[in-house]
């Protein structure tokens, strides 16, 4: 049984992005594997969180992850900061990375142009998600396009680390299981769906009422013409489209076309609100049941003992090795 381990920031609302392309496969995964699932708050605040805010986001996306399916039995379920040894190697994984690498991430490009100043926290961020990883010496990473070259940091520091102190860790792999679980913006369709998009109306939220989500794919945007055809390159709206009609309905590309042959577009998008809205309704009341009995918090210690006893017998294993004077 190989070890898993992923995670979302608490940086604002999971949309159904998030659910496909993450949320779903941790559920997938737990039945497979032995799986550590996190809501990473310490990277959430690599840029500026309003304190309250961030509660409530991290409370949230712990619920939600409950909510999707994720069972506290059958997978570890827990916040970074609640694991004090991610902070620590953290730090010691910072110390064996070199700056032309953390000058070379493009998420740390693209988060900081046309930005006056700049945290140390965002520029580092790549070697604490390193440590993420490596605590549990896990085998199997699932993460997006955006995160490949951190994981490919991340296998360098723990190849840099295994020459200089003996092999210890494991080189973790990446898990990309689905083509096309990149969900796009409804408004621009060459941008990834994103929870920190200024615009509400470019996403959906898994927490959005019903009425806000038929609105939202009411007005999503659709290519000229009227034809319900899945053709990234010409017709990159509507693809979108079908593609999360595809995850939410179990249904081939083939099919959807072949159902809406002729339809033009109304038809379409209504459909595909009741499809959405008929997935995230039952989530939502599991959601509600979970923040009111407050059963989260006993969901998350749980989980923050069980990653903690193997973060720290990780932990201890390395400062062993780089000479550390260990507490008797």
């Amino acid at each position: 049984m190989k070890r898993v381990l992923s995670g979302m920031q608490s940086s604002g609302q999971l949309t159904i992005g998030n659910y496909i392309g993450a949320l779903r496969n941790f559920v997938n995964l737990q039945h497979l594997h032995r799986c550590y699932f996190m809501v990473v708050d310490m990277h959430a605040i690599t840029v500026p969180q309003d304190p309250a805010a961030l509660k409530e986001q991290t409370e949230s996306i712990a619920s939600l992850y409950i909510a999707a399916g994720l069972d506290p039995n059958k997978a570890s379920i827990f916040l970074q900061s609640h694991v004090p040894a991610h902070a620590e190697l953290g730090w010691i994984m910072t110390t064996l990375t070199y700056m032309g690498e953390l000058e070379r991430m493009t998420q740390f490009k693209d988060k900081s142009a046309g930005k006056e100043s700049v945290g140390a926290g965002l520029f580092t961020y790549p070697s604490l998600m390193a440590a993420d990883i490596l605590l549990y010496n896990a085998d199997l990473i699932p993460v997006g396009d955006d995160q490949k070259q951190h994981l490919e940091l991340t296998r360098d520091l723990a190849n840099r680390f295994n020459n200089r102190f003996g092999e210890f860790f494991t080189m973790p792999e990446p898990y990309m299981p689905e083509i096309g679980a990149r969900i796009m913006s409804l408004d621009d369709a060459s941008k990834k769906m994103s929870k920190s998009s200024p615009n509400p109306g470019s996403y959906i939220a898994m927490l959005d009422e019903p009425a806000v989500i038929r609105k939202k794919l009411s007005r999503a945007v659709t290519d000229s013409g009227r034809e319900v055809k899945y053709d990234p390159q010409n017709k990159p709206e509507v693809s979108n489209l079908i593609s999360i009609y595809s995850h939410f309905a179990n249904m081939s590309v083939a099919e959807i076309e072949a159902k809406y042959d002729g339809q033009g577009y109304g038809p379409f998008k209504k459909d595909l609100a009741e499809v959405v809205v008929a997935v995230l309704e039952p989530i939502q009341e599991r959601y509600r049941e979970i923040r009111k009995s407050g059963e989260i918090f006993d969901i998350l210690k749980k989980g923050a003992a069980e990653a903690s006893e193997l973060a720290n017998e990780t932990l201890l294993e390395v400062k062993k090795r780089m000479g550390f004077v260990l507490p008797s």
